[in-house]
C-alpha cells in the first residue's frame, strides 16, 4: 500500500523526508485507533443508556480498571512517539547542522508578498547588507556597494535554485511581518520572525521543480506569495550560477515536475 497516496502527501524529495512521513503515519494511526475506539464507545453508551430502557442509576460506579489501562496505553504510545521518534529527529535535523565542506548557503528574505533569494556568488562569501542601502527596485537586499564581497552576489525573486545531494542551509529573515517558509516536497516548514535570522537545512534527493509557499497569513496578498524551488544536477547548477553573472533573464516556468 502506498501510504503517500493514501494520505495525499506530496512526493518526498529530501533525505529526511521519510522520517517526517513515518511520524505522520504513526500519529495518524494513533488518532485513528482513538477515534474509532471513542466512536464505538459513544454508540454503545447511546444504545445502552437510551431513554426507552429506563436504566436505574448506579451509585457504586465502575469496578473495573479498563479505563485506567486504556489511558496508560495512550500515554505510553505518546511517550514512544515523543522520545523514540520526535526528540531524536529534532536533535539530528533541527538542532544539529551539517559539518561538511560541500554545503550550499543561501539567504531568503521574505516580504509582502515575495521571496528575495540571496546567493553569495562565486567567491562563496555574502556581501554586507544594511537597511540604509535598501531600495526595492535597485537594491532589494540592501547590499553595501562599497563591500567587495557584494560585487558578485546574486539576487533572484521567487526562484530558489539548489544542487542535488548537497546540504542546503537556508537563512531566513523577514523585511516586514511574520511569514512561514514552506517546502512541502522537502518536508520543511519554518516560521520567519522579523528581526531574527533563522536557519533551516535539508538535502535534496530529487531533481525537478516545486512550489515555495508561505504558510503564515501575512496580509491581503498572502495567497499570491508563491515561489519556485528548482533542484539541479551539480553540472546544471554550476551552469545556472555562471549564467547569473550576466544580467538575469526570465525565471523558469511554474510547471510542477519531478525527476529521479
Amino acid at each position: 500500500m502506498d501510504l503517500i497516496k493514501l494520505l495525499n502527501l506530496p512526493i518526498v524529495a529530501s533525505a529526511h523526508g521519510h522520517e517526517i512521513d513515518m511520524m505522520i503515519y504513526l500519529v495518524h494511526l494513533l488518532m485513528l485507533i482513538l477515534g474509532v475506539g471513542w466512536g464505538i464507545y459513544f454508540v454503545v453508551v447511546l444504545w445502552r443508556f437510551r431513554r426507552k430502557k429506563d436504566i436505574a442509576a448506579n451509585y457504586h460506579g465502575t469496578q473495573t480498571h479498563v479505563s485506567s489501562i486504556i489511558e496508560i496505553g495512550v500515554i505510553i504510545a505518546e511517550i514512544i512517539l515523543l522520545v523514540g521518534f520526535s526528540i531524536p529527529f529534532w536533535a539530528k535535523q533541527v538542532n544539529a547542522f551539517p559539518n561538511r565542506r560541500d554545503i550550499v548557503e543561501v539567504r531568503v528574505v521574505a516580504e509582502q508578498f515575495a521571496w528575495n533569494i540571496h546567493y553569495p556568488g562565486p567567491d562563496g562569501i555574502f556581501g554586507k547588507t544594511d537597511i540604509k542601502f535598501l531600495d526595492k527596485q535597485a537594491n532589494p537586499l540592501g547590499l553595501d556597494p562599497s563591500d567587495p564581497y557584494s560585487k558578485d552576489d546574486i539576487h533572484t525573486i521567487n526562484q530558489l535554485h539548489l544542487p542535488i545531494g548537497r546540504p542546503a542551509v537556508i537563512y531566513l529573515t523577514s523585511r516586514d511581518v511574520m511569514h512561514s517558509f514552506s517546502l512541502n516536497t522537502m518536508r520543511v516548514k519554518q516560521d520567519i520572525i522579523p528581526g531574527m535570522s533563522i536557519p533551516t537545512w535539508f538535502i535534496p534527493t530529487k531533481t525537478g521543480q516545486s512550489e515555495i509557499a508561505c504558510a503564515q497569513l501575512c496580509g491581503l496578498g498572502h495567497y499570491r506569495m508563491k515561489g519556485f524551488l528548482t533542484i539541479h544536477t551539480q553540472k546544471e547548477f554550476d551552469q545556472w550560477l555562471s549564467e547569473q553573472a550576466a544580467p538575469a533573464g526570465e525565471g523558469q516556468g511554474a510547471d510542477d515536475f519531478w525527476g529521479s
